[in-house]
């Protein structure tokens, strides 16, 4: 959090920047991190304004709050709820996306269900064994079952949903049905902590998910335009390199908000956009006499919809003839 003060005193002083709200992911949030974070004062002397996200872990403690707004969105068909309650004195902003909780539900049950239906058949085995039976393959032992179980569980994150008994001789295990339905209940479920009094719920979570716009992006200068390592050693070199970068990253940017504004249908990325149109080549034949033929390859309707939605002119198919 001091850290985070320095970095912003200098921001603002070097910018002229006179409000800030500092918007964060889930690491942050903590008691002793909301104390600090209320604490700080700006270069103005005016309170620190945020937005924080609350972390997965600590759901629980919000389960109750979350009531209202679970048994408003069990009647509601709409694709996202806003709504609004308060805790340690703050806003707590929660959007509920339904088709986002009914896939998370699903792809949690589909794990559960892939889960029981290995451990009823390593029980099978087990009891198959017990008997006297005879199977191909090793043998299986109850401790071996349960350390293979134990480390499928916590592989799929379900530890608090699916409990194994680690003590116990023989292989058991049950389903905890109130972690179960807490999970279910915080399906689909973004919950925000903020001290911002002026935005409104639905602000509130459109500046936390401009967050992942922005970690996107510094995800494409890492990716794509790759802009570590830098192998240059002289300052201006190392200039050059990252203003190229940003420049890039500009044109990326401007890509994927014209593909949004007019989407071209199996274009999701300008990733996606870019290897489409590198598919265009250029030809240029040498002819008897030194003469060259230049031409363009066909452009299809696929690459003909991108440079409209991008606004940009098709190149020309031309074949031109010059003497070399």
């Amino acid at each position: 959090v001091g850290t985070l003060q320095a970095a912003l005193e200098q921001v603002m002083k070097r910018f002229g920047v006179e409000r800030v709200i500092a918007v964060a992911d889930r690491g942050l949030l903590s008691i002793d991190s909301l104390e600090a974070l209320q604490a700080m004062r700006l270069p103005q002397g005016k309170p620190l304004e945020f937005i924080l996200a609350v972390p997965g872990r600590r759901y629980a403690e919000f389960a109750a709050l979350l009531e209202p707004i679970n048994a408003q969105a069990a009647q509601s068909q709409l694709p996202e709820l806003i709504g609004e309650t308060s805790w340690q004195g703050l806003r707590l902003v929660i959007a509920h996306d339904r088709d986002r909780a009914m896939e998370q539900s699903a792809r949690r049950d589909e794990t559960i269900a892939k889960l029981e239906a290995q451990a009823a058949q390593w029980v099978g085995k087990l009891d198959a064994q017990d008997a006297g039976l005879r199977a191909r393959g090793r043998a299986l032992s109850d401790g071996g079952v349960r350390a293979r179980f134990y480390h499928a569980v916590a592989e799929a994150h379900l530890r608090r949903i699916i409990r194994v008994d680690l003590k116990s001789e023989l292989f058991t295990y049950d389903i905890d049905p109130s972690a179960l339905a807490l999970a279910r209940a915080m399906d689909g479920k973004l919950l925000l902590v903020t001290n911002v009094k002026d935005l409104s719920a639905d602000e509130v979570v459109a500046q936390y998910k401009a967050l992942a716009d922005i970690e996107r992006s510094f995800k494409v200068l890492k990716s794509e335009i790759e802009v570590g390592p830098v192998h240059h050693r002289l300052p201006d070199r190392i200039r050059a390199h990252a203003l190229i970068c940003f420049v890039a990253l500009i044109l990326q940017r401007l890509i994927r908000t014209r593909l949004r504004a007019k989407p071209v249908q199996n274009v999701i990325s300008p990733e996606r956009a870019l290897a489409i149109l590198r598919r265009i080549q250029t030809h240029r034949v040498l002819m008897p006499n030194n003469r060259t033929v230049t031409g363009i390859s066909t452009i299809d309707a696929e690459q003909s919809a991108i440079f409209d939605s991008l606004g940009v002119k098709k190149p020309i198919a031309t074949d031109r003839y010059t003497s070399l």
